[in-house]
């Protein structure tokens, strides 16, 4: 969980930056887009990085560290093809991806402008995802804490520094937030490959070992790929979804981004006990102690609805505050708006974390395929189209004009609401009917 707050600070530098020493909305609706599309590129990555996870905790549960040091090194052999095709892509639709997410005009170049400067550190990305993500699998998640600690260090000088001109250095304003942002993942990439070239954990990168192995990567994708396509699912939606709020104009395109900002400190411990539950799961089953793994994840789960009840009285009560620290005004519209969102979220926040702890779990399992139908029906059945029904006065579907309810920003978030309960009992159901336990990697 240190890890995941140290992920979340980059982004909270950034947001803090560009609220304070930037005037305007269109800022804060680009920083928006931009938290978007820092949770879009390592999850690019997420096939690989939930594949080596599982296989890396199976096997050392079984004590077949020579296996698991295999599983890593295909991890990054595949990664990289990936990274080179994120290259690749994003500079060629970046445009278009903006211009989707229906930004207006100066909102949609600062974005452009974002994106642009952060594409030449998407393999440092790949790196920290798939080296992280091969650590936890073997028990080790100090490493990722560390780097992020770093990364963190990194963004918070750099990123200030560039955007005021302190001292010598010029003053970049907007670019400088984005450059101190790739500064810092470029280190955390350095760090974290840098701690398995010298055999972190048992795991070691060797030249020879990243030569393709199909038969494993096949494994590693077999179980990957569902999953992470389940990750890429949520995130498609997601930014379907953001497409719907960008439509109702820049102010809610701010609020929205700010209340996402936000709300990432529940979304916070519910992912980092995932982690926990998919490493235990794993492990336990490896070691063909299914009774230890049901007892590992109610453990998991018990704890993180603590920390995420605790949130939803944070998120419903302390609301103005959390704003004002990003706006700097109390009055500031953004963070009128954003207040009445964030006591919407909070009532979602607890099924949030039984959704994610449970999802991680079954990850860990193998049993990534049903999680996957769970996201499909929640974010395609549930919350678009009930964001497009309680958001907009009026929309199209089957070529008939249909009326909304009209109840704009707020009507979207209680669409978000409705899906989170949906999805948290499918994966209730899935779990306790207990397959998961049988299932072979």
């Amino acid at each position: 969980m240190a890890e995941e707050s140290l992920t979340l600070l980059v982004g909270y530098t950034d947001w803090w930056l560009a609220s304070r020493f930037l005037e305007g909305a269109e800022y804060k609706a680009a920083m928006g887009l931009m938290s978007y599309v820092f949770w879009m590129l390592p999850s690019l990555f997420a096939a690989v990085a939930i594949g080596a996870t599982a296989l890396v905790a199976r096997s050392y549960g079984e004590g077949d560290r020579r296996t698991a040091r295999r599983v890593a090194n295909q991890a990054f052999t595949v990664g990289s093809l990936l990274a080179l095709l994120a290259m690749g892509m994003t500079w060629l639709l970046a445009d278009d991806f903006v211009r989707w997410m229906q930004l207006e005009d100066r909102a949609a170049r600062l974005a452009l402008r974002y994106v642009m400067i952060v594409t030449p550190g998407i393999p440092f990305i790949m790196v920290e995802q798939v080296a992280a993500a091969s650590l936890r699998g073997a028990g080790d998640t100090v490493s990722g804490f560390v780097a992020k600690s770093i990364v963190n260090l990194v963004n918070i000088t750099v990123s200030p520094l560039l955007m005021l001109g302190i001292g010598p250095l010029p003053q970049l304003g907007w670019d400088g937030i984005a450059i101190g942002t790739v500064c810092g993942h470029v280190v955390g990439g350095l760090l974290l490959g840098g701690a398995l070239v010298l055999g972190r954990s048992g795991l070691r990168l060797r030249l020879v070992r990243l030569k393709p192995d199909f038969g494993l990567i096949r494994r590693i994708l077999r179980i990957g790929i569902p999953g992470g396509a389940d990750v890429l699912a949520v995130l498609a939606c997601h930014l379907v979804y953001v497409s719907v709020i960008n439509r109702m104009g820049t102010a809610a395109a701010a609020a929205h981004g700010l209340g996402v900002q936000i709300e990432a400190l529940a979304y916070l411990p519910g992912s980092a006990f995932l982690v926990a539950a998919t490493t235990m799961t794993g492990q336990y089953l490896g070691a063909r102690q299914p009774l230890l793994a049901v007892r590992g994840v109610y453990t998991t789960l018990a704890v993180s609805t603590l920390f995420m009840t605790t949130a939803a009285v944070v998120f419903f009560f302390g609301g103005r505050f959390l704003t004002t620290f990003f706006t700097g005004d109390p009055d500031d519209p953004t963070a009128i708006t954003t207040t009445g969102l964030l006591r919407i979220v909070a009532f979602a926040t607890p099924p949030l974390g039984i959704l994610l702890v449970l999802t991680g779990a079954l990850r860990g399992a193998g049993d990534t395929r049903m999680p996957l139908l769970i996201t499909l029906i929640g974010l395609i059945a549930v919350r678009i189209p009930l964001a497009c029904l309680f958001g907009w006065d009026t929309f199209h579907l089957g070529g008939f004009e249909l009326r909304g309810l009209g109840w704009g920003l707020t009507g979207a978030w209680y669409a978000m609401l409705i899906d989170v309960v949906v999805r948290s009992l499918l994966i209730s159901w899935r779990f306790l009917q207990g397959g998961w336990r049988s299932i072979e990697v």
